[in-house]
């Protein structure tokens, strides 16, 4: 089995910074692609950034600028540098990571439990 730990999520005002962390342990041979997502009360799950094992990362137009996703593949870590907060940031974050658990075996995607982010004065 793969767990995912997320930590770093909080309370912040307006202009603030935060910074997430989701460590995956467990059956891992090897970690493709790591990302997050966020989800606010009443909207649908939204893609906020994603960082592939090779290649140039990708983010949701309303973070571009704000946030940063970095990896540290010795610890099987992803991170986000989230900067400048705004109220509309608020959400839970959740992180996702593509494992392969066997050399022979294909990609499966876990996920995070998520961590609540909330932006207020």
């Amino acid at each position: 089995q793969v767990q995912l730990v997320e930590s770093g999520g909080g309370l912040v005002q307006p202009g603030g910074s935060l910074r997430l962390s989701c460590t995956a342990s467990g059956s891992i041979f090897s970690i493709n692609a790591m990302g997050w997502y966020r989800q606010a009360p009443g909207n649908q799950r939204e893609l906020v950034a994603a960082i592939p094992s090779g290649g140039s990362t990708a983010y949701a137009d309303s973070v571009k600028g704000r946030f940063t996703i970095s990896r540290d593949n010795a610890k099987n870590t992803v991170y986000l540098q989230m900067n400048s907060l705004k109220p509309e940031d608020t959400a839970v974050y959740y992180c996702n990571v593509d494992v392969k658990r066997t050399s022979w075996g294909g990609f499966s995607r876990y996920w995070g439990q998520g961590t609540q982010v909330t932006v207020s004065s």
